[in-house]
């Protein structure tokens, strides 16, 4: 049997429109923006409450997926807002349906 293509995802959370950023990295998105909904792991997105994911980026590569979030947190803020909106200019929670 094969194995299906790994993913992984680098993405960032907020709590509102031009709040706290959070910027992350998994190789299942969906469990792990689920886990931040429902707050299973302390930390800093449940100490500020960010359950809301505003941005995702998906890379084959693992190595490729650390690079980019390291890089991401390096950003100024205003850059990270302006990658945001690019595609996602009026901040909508992109996981709101995943869970219905």
């Amino acid at each position: 049997m094969l194995k299906p293509d790994h993913q992984y995802a680098v993405y960032i959370l907020t709590n509102k429109k031009n709040g706290t950023l959070y910027i992350g990295m998994s190789n299942n998105l969906e469990r792990r923006v689920f886990e931040h909904k429902n707050k299973l792991v302390a930390g800093f997105t449940k100490k500020y409450g960010l359950d809301k994911l505003v941005y995702f980026e998906i890379h084959k590569y693992v190595n490729d997926a650390i690079t980019r979030e390291k890089r991401l947190k390096t950003w100024k803020r205003q850059w990270k807002i302006n990658l945001i909106e690019e595609d996602n200019p009026d901040w909508k929670d992109l996981a709101i349906d995943w869970y219905n």
